[in-house]
């Protein structure tokens, strides 16, 4: 089975894009005197402007340039202007192989460059475990692989062995972090560890599953269930110490993993990472249950007040909304009497005018249709991929589903029983699986790319001012309104998504 390439397509076009704007053309590719010296030995404008292109393209991004690449126009148009050459000899340039060679040879010896070997591969991985521990990300390791390389000048090989060596890296790494967890662990731990994989006791599901459960609503009886859950945890007594050596993000990316799996699929792993895995379950599942019992005393108090103000207030609220709906009408109509007189106009004329016709004008048309369209166009739905094998969600309607309860605050439960053909648990599983913080941030990043490319776009401004606001996702669990969301609450509680409408102002994800 071939290796899984940790880069997509999109992020190798990233990381060796060649400069194309005349600031970056500027800054990357201006000669010296030194190099125009070196550039004028050449012979007919060909091999002047092909000599040059080739040192542009060593001194950055910093490979060699291929028999078959073709750099763009932008910069065959500003080193040919700097040489003096004809931009339409370029073609000329590939027609002898030998030359390009003996060009890039000259420019390696020029440019004090060496060509990219087995010891720098090793070397490199080495340093890529370090920060591999770290984060997993494969466009960030990807680059710093590549910057690496520039500050040891050497060549850059093929993205293909960078991807090779970002791969072994993550796999030395992982191995680092199974083992860091793995060794304080007696046998009395690792046999507590086992015995979350079994079946509770008059129950259908395993003690992990169980454990993991969220508070359903805020009372007594859940809050004391809850209890009963942190107590479990603490009976596994991992060591006091056990991953405060571990980088965060490592340690909560490997709990997120062994909290979707069955007990089944972790049971196939090999002991050591198996063991590791639920190790990272429990610290992090016990901070969060802490965090969700004080969460939840919290949404019971406030159920309380909530419920007694809102009880208070509610006859003066049902009369309130109609009086002031009436003294609104009464001003508009006051106003438009006042305006019709002075102008002479028909009063009866001037009281139609005020009633809105406006939303009478609108197509009308369903939200799900309007989602569906939107993903047409902009394809943002591609972001949500899967948490292990980054592969993107098959059934989009089921996808779209989930992204309208969150923002509606509909819930995946009424969410299901309002669709025809969707379940809870359709929806669950892809929620679990394909709904994060980083997902969100990606699609609203492609929805205000396709914004900020739009024509119509340049009418709102030049981008220097934006308008934000923040929305919290749900993801799983019933909220009292009012409540505070503690950021600590791990991925359960849900997820605040800033939500920013730009004029015309470009936006990336944040990795």
């Amino acid at each position: 089975m071939p290796r899984r390439s940790i880069l997509s397509a999109t992020e190798r076009d990233t990381l060796l894009a060649l400069p194309e704007s005349q600031d970056d053309l500027i800054r990357y590719y201006t000669f010296n005197d030194s190099d125009l010296s070196l550039i004028r030995q050449r012979r007919g404008d060909a091999n002047r402007l092909g000599f040059a292109v080739q040192l542009s393209l060593l001194r950055y991004p910093g490979y060699a340039l291929g028999s078959d690449s073709e750099p763009p126009e932008p910069v065959i148009l500003w080193v040919a202007k700097q040489v003096q050459a004809d931009p339409a000899s370029w073609p000329k340039y590939g027609e002898r192989d030998v030359t390009r060679r003996e060009h890039a040879q000259e420019l390696r010896t020029y440019l004090q460059l060496a060509p990219f070997g087995l010891s720098d591969f090793r070397v490199l991985v080495r340093e890529l475990t370090e920060l591999a521990q770290q984060t997993d990300k494969g466009l960030l390791l990807a680059g710093q692989a590549l910057e690496s390389l520039r500050q040891k000048r050497r060549i850059l090989p093929a993205l293909s062995v960078i991807d090779r060596a970002c791969s072994e890296a993550i796999a030395r790494a992982n191995r680092r972090v199974y083992r860091a967890l793995v060794e304080p662990l007696t046998d009395s731990h690792r046999a507590k560890l086992d015995e979350l994989l079994k079946l509770k006791a008059g129950s259908s599901i395993t003690w992990l599953t169980w454990l993991r459960q969220a508070p359903l609503k805020p009372n007594s009886r859940h809050m004391l269930e809850h209890i009963e859950r942190l107590k479990t945890f603490q009976l596994v007594d991992l060591p006091e110490a056990l991953g405060r050596h571990i980088h965060q993000n490592r340690l909560l990316k490997l709990a997120r993993e062994g909290g979707q799996m069955t007990p089944k699929d972790l049971g196939k792993f090999e002991p050591q990472r198996r063991y590791a895995t639920l190790a990272a379950v429990v610290l992090e599942s016990t901070a969060t249950v802490i965090d969700e019992l004080v969460d939840l005393h919290d949404r019971i108090l406030v159920k309380l007040f909530s419920g007694a103000k809102h009880k208070h207030q509610q006859q003066f609220q049902k009369q309130g909304k109609a009086i002031n709906d009436k003294v609104r009408l009464y001003s508009k109509i006051g106003q438009a009497l006042l305006e019709a007189k002075e102008s002479g106009s028909d009063p009866y004329a001037a009281i139609e005018a005020v009633i809105d016709q406006t939303s009478q004008l609108l197509p009308r048309i369903k939200i799900t249709e309007l989602l569906m369209d939107v993903d047409d166009w902009t394809g943002f739905s591609r972001h949500f991929t899967h948490l292990k094998d980054g592969a993107e969600a098959k059934d989009r309607t089921l996808l779209l589903s989930a992204i309208l309860g969150d923002a509606i605050n509909l819930g995946l439960t009424k969410m299901a029983e309002s669709s025809p053909g969707l379940t809870y648990a359709k929806l669950s599983w892809l929620q679990a699986w394909h709904i994060r913080d980083e997902t969100y941030s990606a699609a609203l990043a492609e929805l205000v790319n396709h914004q900020y490319r739009h024509t119509f776009a340049a009418h709102w401004g030049d981008g220097t001012t934006s308008s934000s606001d923040g929305q919290r996702f749900r993801a799983v669990g019933a909220k009292a309104p009012g409540t505070s969301t503690r950021s600590t609450a791990a991925s359960r509680g849900g997820c605040s998504t800033p939500i920013s409408a730009t004029s015309t102002h470009r936006s990336a994800p944040a990795w």
